[in-house]
């Protein structure tokens, strides 16, 4: 009798089904509920893009982390990393410019080829949304109620949405005159909250002294509102002093809708993907070491792909929170689950 031959999933990949499938199911219709009840409409991108969609110079998802392959004219093409690049590209490419500013929201799959994926999913589910043609802090403001709102709607009652600006950083290093090769090292060091490496390679690069302390400071300058005062008077140039205006300007609108209680603000988070220009944002929850939602304004994306436009979004990372309701045990609201 032949043997039977067993066919795992490949690592970081799996199946659902049964009560499991249903439940996320349930989920993401609760958070589609919260994105059209802001006016945005559903846009579908392809999963495969072609490699330029996420090239280097747009500054998302490393090369060797890409799900690389050759379609039959040997054009490189990628499984989605990321969906912002793939909006901002359907965006440019078919939206007339009289349609903005556009409200879309998107559900799918996106593929992450990492070894530091080890014990994660590669294929994860992520739900978002992105607000392209208004600049303004009320648009920041708008995406961070929303971001509140969908988390509090999955059945979250306690979390923190940690908002920090890359603009704060990006003016202290152009104050502190870094090399390019090292303004990255910087970065990861303070995501990090590594001090004492951080603290090397500031001495190694000869910073002026001031602002050295600065920079050694944004490991810890995180807090609620009253955080964005010391950034003030740490600011060391104008382009730094301006993000956090920005910020204030924010705060101010998130406490008149009631939410400033969720909101935190941490000018140590920073994040690899370069193309982000303003305010970024990571929510977490306890139950989950991870993000269950990550965001920001990518004012230049647009850009890459023929159109100038401003925007701002979040995605939810659906596993990642679908982990969190179930270690927390809580009851989901609405669209009651049954077994």
């Amino acid at each position: 009798m032949p043997s039977i031959r067993t066919i795992h999933t490949p690592d970081g990949f799996r199946d659902l089904y049964g009560k499991v499938r249903k439940e996320k199911i349930q989920l993401m219709g609760r958070l589609e509920d919260v994105f059209a009840s802001y006016g945005y409409e559903d846009i579908e991108t392809p999963t495969v893009e072609y490699f330029d969609v996420f090239a280097s110079d747009i500054g998302t998802t490393p090369s060797n982390e890409l799900y690389k392959f050759f379609d039959r004219d040997g054009n490189t093409l990628v499984l989605r990393p990321d969906f912002t690049p793939s909006i901002a590209r359907a965006a440019a490419m078919h939206l007339p410019e009289e349609a903005f500013p556009v409200r879309l929201s998107y559900s799918g799959s996106t593929f992450v080829n990492a070894a530091e994926y080890q014990g994660r999913l590669k294929e994860s589910t992520q739900m978002g949304v992105e607000l392209i043609g208004d600049g303004s802090a009320d648009a920041d403001a708008e995406i961070l109620s929303m971001t509140a709102d969908a988390l509090k709607a999955s059945g979250l009652s306690e979390f923190q949405v940690s908002v920090g600006q890359v603009e704060y950083f990006k003016g202290i290093m152009e104050a502190a005159e870094v090399s390019p090769d090292r303004i990255e090292e910087i970065r990861q060091e303070i995501s990090r909250k590594s001090g004492f490496v951080l603290g090397e390679l500031l001495a190694e690069e000869r910073i002026d002294p001031a602002i050295a302390r600065v920079l050694e400071r944004l490991p810890g300058l995180f807090g609620d509102a009253a955080v964005l005062e010391e950034a003030w008077a740490l600011a060391p140039c104008a382009r730094a002093r301006a993000a956090v205006e920005h910020l204030k300007k924010i705060h101010a609108l998130l406490s008149e809708r009631g939410l400033e209680r969720f909101i935190g603000y941490d000018f140590g988070l920073l994040t690899k993907y370069n193309y982000y220009t303003g305010i970024i944002f990571s929510a977490f929850t306890y139950g989950t070491g991870e993000p269950v939602a990550r965001g920001g304004r990518y004012d230049r994306l647009l850009g890459h792909f023929g159109r100038e436009e401003p925007a701002v979004g979040f995605g939810i990372y659906i596993d990642q929170l679908r982990n969190a309701l179930a270690r927390q045990a809580q009851k989901q609201p609405g669209h009651p689950l049954k077994g």
